[in-house]
């Protein structure tokens, strides 16, 4: 499928880094930042961040035209190495970023699922075949998942844990590959073939596997998972067979992040595959369209909302008055970033301030 990885689940096409952050500060607007690449490449994909947002993993070119899995930090990309090739690339990271997990050539040549602490990487072996790739971990670094070959050389997504490799099947077809795990390591997310050789994201927890749909087109893919198994991010088709990035819940199904945020992509950007999210659901990352600079690039986006000061017209009908007044007076004493317009100065707590400015403008609008 355009714009997916997809060959051997190696990456065919490239891409820099973008971050996108709708900011929490009442007094910031949303915007955007690229984050760039390894020194003298030309793009790079992220795949993975930590529960922070602090790093961010994927993979980037380097001056020698090679993929190499890198770990991002405080505006450095460190390139992580392979397991005796020239290629690899990370698609995971702990919720602390100190544990990443991906794939890299050995000396033989063949793909290996890699898990990479403190500067070393593990060969995490496959399922009866040549070749494996990790793609998820989960929050304490314990549990990996991703694919590997069987003896039958057929792929299949797998739970590694404790150095024991579990097959966890397909939606009826013959091939699958995981690429998400929930904090705990029960969830885990990816794609599979149906019967009728059709990929579509699932969702699997307690040996049963869920087929989540597509956007109207007819196939999907899940990439993350966020910490308790409930939000599935991934690339779906839409009904014109384009790929968009999508986010999934347990009550709401799917939807269309270039829709939802819409308002940061006026300049014609794209968000094609939202490949994994912070274990609260505040960061998205994956990789889409930079209209800017006219590249494939990846982007980090901040989803926590933006609060907007107004002149105490709580519910927004255009008249300040008692409904207004209630609404604070019920909120009054409630703190954090996600109180909505009863929080009128955006300062995060609903005080004496807020109840003052109905007040100021009582009457107003009416």
């Amino acid at each position: 499928m355009k714009h997916w990885a997809h060959n051997g689940f190696k990456a065919l096409t490239s891409a820099c880094v973008l971050s996108m952050t709708a900011t929490v500060a009442w007094s910031q607007q949303p915007s955007i930042t690229w984050l760039g690449v390894l020194p003298y490449g030309r793009w790079s994909w992220a795949y993975g961040v930590s529960a922070d947002g602090a790093v961010v993993v994927g993979w980037s070119d380097d001056a020698a035209g090679q993929e190499r899995a890198f770990r991002w930090e405080n505006g450095v990309m460190q390139d992580l190495g392979t397991l005796g090739g020239n290629y690899s690339e990370a698609y995971g990271v702990s919720a602390n970023g100190t544990v990443v997990v991906g794939w890299a050539y050995n000396a033989a040549g063949q793909w290996r699922a890699f898990r990479w602490q403190n500067g070393v990487m593990q060969d995490l072996g496959t399922l009866g075949g040549n070749e494996s790739s990790a793609l998820g971990v989960s929050a304490n670094g314990a549990v990996v998942v991703g694919w590997a070959y069987n003896a039958a050389r057929q792929f299949r997504a797998f739970r590694w844990e404790n150095g024991v490799m579990q097959d966890l099947g397909t939606l009826g077809g013959s091939e699958s590959a995981a690429r998400g795990v929930s904090a705990n390591g029960a969830v885990v997310v990816g794609w599979a073939y149906n019967a009728a050789g059709q990929e579509r994201a699932f969702r699997w927890e307690n040996g049963v596997m869920q087929d989540l749909g597509t956007l109207g087109g007819g196939r999907s893919r899940a990439y993350g998972v966020s910490a308790d198994g409930a939000v599935v991010l991934g690339g779906a088709e839409n009904a014109p067979g384009q790929v968009r990035a999508f986010r999934w819940t347990v009550g709401g199904g799917m939807e269309d992040l270039n829709i939802t945020y819409a308002s940061l992509l006026t300049d014609g950007s794209e968000l094609w595959v939202a490949s994994a999210i912070s274990p609260d659901g505040r960061y998205i990352v994956g990789w889409g369209y930079n209209a800017t600079t006219r590249r494939w690039e990846a982007f980090l986006l901040d989803t926590r909302p933006r609060c907007t000061t107004h002149n105490g017209d709580v519910d927004a009908n255009g008249c300040v008055d008692d409904a207004d007044l209630l609404a604070v007076l019920s909120a009054f004493g409630n703190t954090g970033s996600n109180l909505g317009r009863v929080d009128v100065n955006c300062d995060q707590t609903v005080d004496d301030a807020d109840l003052l400015q109905v007040l100021f403008n009582f009457g107003s609008g009416c």
